[in-house]
């Protein structure tokens, strides 16, 4: 069972424009409105490879009442706790020429009555066979530790985790030896105190070093380069797709998405790193925040290409 965790959920708006004219007036070619958060879209791209999930988290206002009839549309399940303040709006500035703008609200406050009442409904659903997807930023009034001490609390009862999320969290997150990890370059190189850009060697053995610290899997995400895999004993590199790229938006959690349902369904890691790139890839070539289909991401699994370092 995959239990995703969106604590601070959205709704996206991708706007189009030629070109964003800062403090003047801008004229928008398309809107494209998503229901979002990290979980949520994880959530999304496992149903569309064929798996099932249940998304939680908090919901709250009518962006809370558009998240649940989108995913009761998709036959997605969910189990979310209704908070008493408005979820976040965000807004994805897409131009031509490929560059994307991301405007983040912080998301709404959350109470401690609250937060306890998701602590529970996760620990209910926490056994040997169950796959905690907690994912992304957190809401206000929420600390930075929230991810450390739930990760504790649904191993305690066998569950597995699998943590994608950055800055702080990521950092007090290690710490209680989430099962599998997703970080890209940039927050290695933050969390390893880098003042330069790492290469694959450093890369790899940065990634070892948390591997030793009770990780069992490390995807590291390179962009358009692709992404290296690491368990105990086996080092992966599928380098970059070339695909017909809309949007970077979403590609990350298409990657947690794949990575998620393979392991769900036993595969190893070569196939799981073929899954997860091609799914990352065909997530380039969709608009918004919606995942590939499973068709193109069968096609692209065709074209990936498993080194062993």
């Amino acid at each position: 069972m995959i239990i995703t965790v969106t604590m601070n959920p959205a709704i996206d708006k991708t706007v189009e424009l030629e070109q964003l004219e800062r403090g003047s007036l801008n004229r928008l070619k398309n809107v494209i409105m998503d229901v979002g958060g990290k979980g949520i879209n994880v959530s999304k791209t496992i149903k569309e490879l064929g798996g099932d999930s249940i998304a939680t988290g908090f919901i709250g206002g009518s962006g809370g009442s558009l998240i649940e009839k989108a995913l009761r549309e998709q036959g997605i399940k969910f189990d979310f706790v209704e908070i008493k303040n408005e979820i976040r709006t965000n807004m994805k500035v897409l131009e031509s020429n490929g560059f994307v703008t991301e405007l983040n609200e912080p998301g709404p406050v959350v109470s401690e009555e609250e937060l306890e009442q998701l602590t529970q409904k996760l620990i209910s659903y926490a056994n040997e066979n169950t796959l905690f997807i907690m994912a992304g930023s957190i809401p206000n009034g929420v600390s930075k530790t929230v991810y450390h001490d739930l990760i504790q609390k649904v191993k305690a009862k066998g569950a597995k985790v699998f943590l994608d999320a950055d800055g702080e969290l990521f950092i007090h997150s290690l710490e209680a030896s989430p099962d599998y990890i997703k970080p890209n370059r940039a927050e290695l190189e933050e969390y390893f105190h880098m003042d330069y850009r790492a290469d694959e060697k450093e890369l790899v053995k940065m990634g070892k070093q948390l591997i030793e610290k009770g990780i069992r899997m490390a995807a590291i995400s390179l962009g358009q380069m692709g992404a290296l895999f690491l368990t105990a004993d086996k080092v992966i590199k599928c380098p970059g797709l070339k695909v017909e790229a809309h949007s970077t938006v979403g590609a990350g959690d298409a990657m947690v998405a794949a990575l998620a349902y393979g392991l769900d369904q036993g595969l190893d890691l070569a196939e799981c790193s073929k899954l997860g790139l091609a799914t990352s890839a065909g997530a380039v070539t969709t608009k918004g925040t919606k995942p590939p289909k499973r068709e193109l991401v069968d096609e692209l699994m065709k074209k990936v290409e498993v080194i062993e370092l």
